[in-house]
């Protein structure tokens, strides 16, 4: 069960950087919206995850509401959970250094309605116009049975151009490091894909995620 544990944990809440464990520091610009829907699978069992996440900039914050449902030998789980995130420093996109709050809860509509949350402080440094890298530290808290677990990682992301960017981090989160390396292909200014390959465990379980990103105005 450790890719499941792993799809479950990843999907506590939406990522500012699509299906990638490692969030970003940035939120919408105000008046904008986005979703995020991305696929994945993972083991030999296999373990396959779904999600879907909207998103729109409301004053200061960013909110969101994320369905995730994964599946493994017959098995479905379904989430459900709103989430806010706060960018409090380097709020100019071009900004060298930028922090945030991120916050989120999720109810196991499979098991009663248990709850579980995240919590994490992504923090964002830019040292060239092309290159990104992004810290995470914080913590996850398992549906159910409320056991918390520390989670932290970095991330390396390296614009080669206007439409291609690839993304590199090592992530650790519901005791497991998880590597994973991956690409994001613009479409239009608005709309993206994004596609990985991941390594988890000592077992080194494998996985495979594809995703959409759109973000589009409300008003």
């Amino acid at each position: 069960m450790l890719a499941a544990s792993c799809f479950a944990f990843a999907s506590l809440g939406a990522q500012a950087s699509g299906h990638f464990d490692v969030d970003d520091a940035g939120t919408l610009d105000p008046g904008q919206c986005q979703y995020e829907t991305w696929w994945g699978r993972a083991g030999a069992e296999p373990v396959t995850g779904f999600h879907f996440g909207p998103a729109c900039r409301v004053g200061p914050v960013e909110l969101g509401l994320n369905f995730d449902r994964s599946s493994v030998a017959g098995v479905h789980s379904l989430t459900v959970g709103p989430q806010l995130k706060w960018n409090f420093l380097g709020q100019a996109p071009d900004a060298p250094f930028s922090a945030a709050l991120s916050a989120s809860t999720v109810s196991d509509l499979k098991r009663g309605g248990r709850m579980g949350g995240q919590f994490i402080v992504p923090m964002t440094w830019r040292p060239a116009s092309s290159l990104q890298v992004h810290v995470n530290l914080g913590a996850d808290w398992a549906p159910g049975t409320g056991v918390r677990t520390p989670r932290g990682g970095a991330a390396v992301e390296w614009a080669l151009n206007d439409t291609v960017s690839l993304i590199a981090e090592r992530n650790r989160a519901a005791g497991e490091w998880t590597s994973r390396i991956g690409g994001r292909f613009s479409l239009t200014p608005l709309i993206s894909v994004d596609v990985s390959t991941s390594r988890t465990g000592s077992q080194g379980v494998r996985g495979f995620v594809v995703g959409l990103n759109h973000e589009f105005t409300w008003k």
